[in-house]
């Protein structure tokens, strides 16, 4: 399996030259969606460790040639399984699952910390930008804060849009009771 890592950005960024000493056996590429990708090839595959470090040194050095707007991917051999079960009887299903959750139209309340707060809904938020309450597999109402303050959520650009979501993997957003799941959610 060949292993690389890429760098996505916008065809319209300008920046200096990128040094071949540096990115070594590099090729630079244009995508159907107005995006360019530097495609550098690796001897092995790296790490989750070795992936983090080797991702903030190319940062660093994109950032010093003047490219600002990038997101970078680094190749895995990695396979998210799914896990299917079918069930035949509903009492097998209750048993493993129990009785499931669902709104009928009224509005999910909660005690947090001696207040009570609507489950679900998001609000503008005290630490971050927003805020939510939602339980967590425990049962317990826990406070999720995501967004960043000050920061505008420019969603009707299909290119910051799609950038943002591989970024953040919105295809799996995960579960409700963390911030990925309400920003993939907003985007």
């Amino acid at each position: 399996m060949e292993h690389w890592v890429r760098v996505i950005y916008d065809s319209t960024s300008r920046f200096k030259k990128l040094d071949e000493s540096v990115l070594p056996n590099h090729e630079v590429y244009s995508t159907d969606y107005d995006s360019r990708v530097i495609h550098i090839p690796l001897q092995r595959e790296l790490t989750a460790k070795e992936s983090d470090e080797y991702a903030g040194r190319l940062a660093n050095y994109l950032f010093e040639q003047g490219l600002e707007d990038f997101d970078i991917d680094v190749s895995t051999s990695i396979v998210d399984e799914v896990n299917e079960q079918t069930y035949d009887d509903d009492n097998m299903f209750y048993e493993d699952y129990g009785v499931l959750h669902y709104n009928t139209g009224q509005i999910d309340e909660a005690d947090y910390q001696g207040h009570k707060v609507e489950l679900g809904k998001p609000s503008a938020g005290d630490v971050k930008k927003f805020k939510v309450y939602v339980k967590n597999p425990q049962g317990n109402v826990v406070k999720v804060n995501f967004g960043e303050k000050g920061a505008k959520i420019k969603k009707n650009n299909p290119k910051k849009r799609k950038s943002f979501r591989a970024r953040h993997n919105c295809s799996n957003p995960g579960p409700r009771h963390k911030a990925r799941y309400w920003s993939c959610r907003k985007w």
